[in-house]
């Protein structure tokens, strides 16, 4: 019942948010189109109910124009497409109850396998709710064996599948990251801490391109070039809130984008190969350089 319910939900707020305005009367056509009406009507105190579960459980508010037409719409749409965990959570939502209902053709559909992390959400969570001290035992790339330590947990951060904690180390006195797929155990506490005022998770990566935010990388304009074909992919799946094209050809286009050139951007330009060409900085440019240069003295070798 609580899963017929929750795509009941999903449904009326994707049927909204598709249409931008749209009157009950036309919703109720729309749900009799539906399988899981079963043809039978939506009863408007049935309609009033979701709207309430809806923004008690999304934060997103149905609202009546209250005039003309007296169409529906959602008053912070917004917070569908900008990123949000409302964002996140109604997407993964409206994808999981897709594939719940496509099990006939599970063969057919291919994932990404995610790696371990997840477990530890819950009791993360819970830390953050109450700002209380965990007991981590973490294993970085760097080291042969794992150490157990506190941390004063700031946030979450999920990127390329892959989910981080960003946390105060009292050991170093400042601000790590630490990635879940790494983490050994994580244990609650019963300590509490002050979390600080002037961190705003949002704004601490918003001069990074994915999940290092190191601050001995200024804040710098790096244009490129691409490929025209490539051009059409960064287009569409930009490389940061700050990316804006400032020239087009048809045979290439140039983008910039203000952010910290870190370890993680560097990886991703050299993902695109010889699609992409940093024009500036000059240091960033002659990084890209001497790496390519390398990879290219590899590949001689074979002639």
């Amino acid at each position: 019942m609580a899963k017929n319910l929750l795509n009941k939900y999903v449904w009326l707020v994707e049927t909204i948010y598709k249409a931008k305005k749209i009157s009950y009367e036309e919703i109720n056509r729309r749900w009799l189109d539906n399988d899981m009406s079963e043809g039978k009507p939506l009863p408007l105190r049935t309609f009033h109910k979701w709207r309430i579960a809806i923004e008690e459980m999304f934060g997103l508010i149905i609202e009546n124009e209250q005039g003309g037409q007296y169409r529906y719409y959602i008053e912070n749409a917004d917070e569908l497409k900008n990123g949000s965990m409302r964002s996140w959570l109604f997407n993964t939502l409206t994808v999981s109850n897709l594939m719940l209902d496509s099990v006939s053709i599970k063969d057919k559909i291919l994932f990404e396998e995610i790696p371990d992390g997840e477990q530890y959400l819950p009791v993360i969570i819970e830390a953050l709710k109450k700002n209380t001290v965990l007991e981590i035992t973490y294993q970085s790339f760097w080291r042969e064996e794992s150490n157990t330590f506190p941390v004063e947990p700031y946030c979450l951060k999920a990127f390329k599948q892959r989910w981080y904690l960003v946390a105060r180390s009292p050991y170093y006195d400042r601000i790590m990251i630490y990635a879940l797929d790494r983490t050994q155990a994580i244990e609650p506490t019963d300590e509490t801490f002050d979390y600080p005022e002037d961190f705003v998770a949002g704004e601490y990566f918003d001069d990074c391109f994915g999940i290092i935010a190191d601050e001995e990388y200024d804040v710098e304009t790096v244009k490129f070039k691409v490929a025209a074909g490539q051009a059409n992919y960064i287009r569409s799946l930009m490389l940061h809130q700050s990316q804006k094209e400032i020239e087009r050809t048809d045979e290439y286009s140039i983008f910039t984008v203000r952010l910290r050139p870190t370890f993680d951007f560097r990886q991703e330009i050299l993902t695109m190969g010889s699609d992409v060409e940093i024009l500036s900085p000059k240091w960033f440019r002659d990084e890209l350089a001497e790496i390519s240069k390398h990879m290219w003295n590899k590949y001689q070798n074979d002639k």
